[in-house]
């Protein structure tokens, strides 16, 4: 069944202990943080002091998503705050196997980020190695955007690889996941769904949550 991740930059700053509580009453397995360094991406979010402070709090599977230049200076911080997932962007690393192999060392899991117009063929020769692959389906840098169609031949390439290879990565997809996007991402092999306005700003997030789980059972039936 896909994992649904909700992201911590969609919830509101001034009460994030309830959002937090918001997202356990939910069927959400994951919390995705957003890391932004105004770099990378013209926007600029929340480091570390916020993933250790919130740790204590919840058992929920912390995924780091690292949109910043430099990310090997932030592996050791992340993963002291209680990251469990560190995921890196191609387009940021001049040695991304690497980076890939610095955060293992730290006992945490390995995954890398393509932007949309990256090919998927750049992580060919690294796919035994990570344990997720993040498909944008935005260009990364400002929540409540827009799926792009454009990507759903990736998140396939990526699950025909992972088939043809007999591997066990998770394949994410993070923009624009709504009731409507999500059967598309699934369908194209999608395992883990990153949501942010689109969950926050539901009536009932948690019957989103369970939307978006009925959309992976009704794949497996076909």
């Amino acid at each position: 069944m896909v994992k649904v991740a909700p992201s911590l930059l969609s919830a509101d700053f001034s009460i994030l202990e309830k959002e937090l509580q918001l997202i356990e009453k939910t069927a959400a397995e994951w919390l995705h943080f957003d890391i932004m360094d105004g770099h990378f991406v013209p926007n600029l979010t929340f480091g570390p002091l916020i993933v250790s402070s919130l740790r204590p709090k919840t058992n929920l599977f912390f995924d780091v998503h690292l949109m910043v230049e430099n990310p090997d200076f932030y592996i050791k911080p992340f993963a002291q705050a209680g990251a469990q997932l560190l995921t890196v962007h191609q387009e940021a690393c001049t040695h991304l196997h690497r980076i890939v192999h610095a955060i293992k060392e730290e006992g945490l899991k390995a995954g890398v980020s393509l932007n949309p117009a990256t090919p998927p063929q750049f992580l060919d020769y690294l796919l035994e190695d990570l344990d997720l692959v993040l498909v944008m389906s935005v260009n990364p840098g400002f929540p409540s955007q827009s799926f792009l169609p454009a990507v759903l031949p990736k998140i396939r390439y990526f699950s025909e690889k992972k088939k043809e290879r007999g591997l066990s990565y998770e394949i994410q997809v993070d923009g624009g996941i709504n009731e409507k996007t999500a059967p598309l991402v699934i369908q194209a092999g999608a395992t883990v769904l990153v949501t942010g306005s689109a969950f926050f700003e539901h009536a009932s997030p948690n019957k989103y949550v369970e939307a978006l789980k009925l959309f992976s059972i009704e794949k497996k039936k076909v």
